[in-house]
């Protein structure tokens, strides 16, 4: 398994679908995921520090799960099957740990409430990442690399729907 982190969210500027990119923690290899517009709202708000005046279905998931005395302990892109995303929601209660199927855009809006960590499968990260190479890479190469991969790649490649991934 590989660490991840958000890298960030952006729009693929063709469909105008939110895309959140997972980086690996020790690389430089990045996983595209196409997510929904509210999906992306809960990781942006929570990414900037914005509060809402009333919790957020993601807000309400991480609420009940600590008020059930767990505990986040990861969140996993688990696999990439007929096009589609597919991760779990790993929680540990009383010395045990539960894994809950998720799509992945909402196991990642939890994790950022949970501060807990993103871990991708490798045959995920095999069959998705785009890898940069090289030790240092600047941001202005992640974006241009990027801007081409969108160019060349289309949400229904990814089978995103109005479940998104």
């Amino acid at each position: 398994m590989y660490e991840m982190v958000i890298y960030g969210v952006s729009f693929d500027l063709v469909g105008k679908q939110p895309i959140v990119l997972l980086k690996t923690a020790d690389g430089n290899r990045f996983l595209p995921i196409w997510i929904g517009h509210p999906e992306a709202a809960a990781i942006l708000l929570k990414l900037q520090g914005a509060s809402t005046p009333r919790p957020m279905t993601h807000d309400l998931i991480a609420d009940v799960i600590d008020q059930l005395d767990g505990e986040v302990v990861r969140i996993t892109v688990t696999e990439l099957r007929e096009s589609t995303f597919y991760a779990s929601i790993t929680v540990q209660q009383n010395g045990s740990e539960i894994d809950i199927d998720s799509r992945p855009s909402d196991a990642i809006a939890v994790a950022v409430r949970a501060d807990a960590p993103i871990f991708a499968a490798e045959r995920v990260i095999e069959e998705s990442a785009i890898e940069f190479e090289g030790e240092e890479v600047n941001e202005e190469e992640i974006v241009d690399e990027f801007r081409r991969f969108l160019d060349d790649v289309s949400p229904d490649q990814f089978a995103v729907g109005e479940d998104d991934n």
